[in-house]
């Protein structure tokens, strides 16, 4: 089999929902790390250094261009498979299995992601499109000027509409990510049952944790938990 065919074959386009989906969960490891120096409660100094060493380093810069790549090669693969997948089984069962099949968040891969997408959507509008582009307000620490994402975080999540699109999205990204992480090594072939069973269960801590910490971070910067 040739590359090109492979990459078009339902093999390939989950081999590349497997790869893609791991390198967008090692990236959420690194973002959610950044973000959480929010809770140093030193009014943002350790979150805009942290956040100034990041966006300065060339490396980090290029792979935010493969991070971008990879972002709508995953949704594009997603909706391609959840396409092909409904086609397959447009008949469906004539008695429904319900969660007995598999979760429901499981079959609801296709909404999840594009929720996802969509949120990530509005992420981009309000921090990197200013940081990167368009410019932020300045701010010195220790007589050096860094942009003051801390407030910018601040202003952005003042708005109770802002907080519950953020947390809606932070839900659908814990769903999706319980579904995809275990699918991921599968996609790629891990098929050992003993290996699964303790990548599901890590995937399952690994989303609880990382979407609930990013889904407290606008609640506490609404309800003033951080300064």
């Amino acid at each position: 089999m040739k590359w090109s065919e492979f990459f078009t074959s339902s093999v390939g386009k989950k081999f590349v929902m497997g790869f893609t989906g791991l390198f967008l969960i090692s990236f959420l490891v690194i973002h959610v790390g950044l973000n959480a120096c929010i809770w140093a409660n030193d009014n943002g100094v350790m979150f805009n250094k942290a956040a100034h060493f990041m966006g300065s380093m060339v490396v980090i810069r290029i792979m935010e261009v493969g991070l971008l790549a990879g972002i709508f090669l995953h949704a594009i693969q997603g909706l391609v498979l959840t396409a092909q997948n409904y086609k397959r089984r447009s008949v469906g069962y004539a008695v429904p299995m319900g969660n007995t099949g598999s979760p429901w968040y499981s079959r609801w891969m296709g909404l999840l992601g594009t929720l996802i997408l969509l949120f990530l959507i509005l992420h981009w509008y309000n921090f990197w499109i200013p940081s990167r582009f368009t410019g932020v307000e300045e701010v010195f620490i220790d007589n050096k000027p860094y942009d003051n994402l801390y407030g910018l975080m601040l202003l952005t999540f003042s708005n109770w509409w802002v907080v519950i699109v953020y947390v809606l999205g932070c839900i659908s990204l814990a769903y999706h990510l319980m579904q995809g992480f275990h699918a991921a090594f599968k996609s790629l072939g891990f098929h050992n049952r003993k290996y699964l069973v303790v990548i599901r269960n890590v995937g399952n801590v690994f989303s609880i944790v990382v979407s609930g910490a990013f889904a407290m971070m606008p609640i506490s910067m609404k309800l003033g938990w951080v300064s």
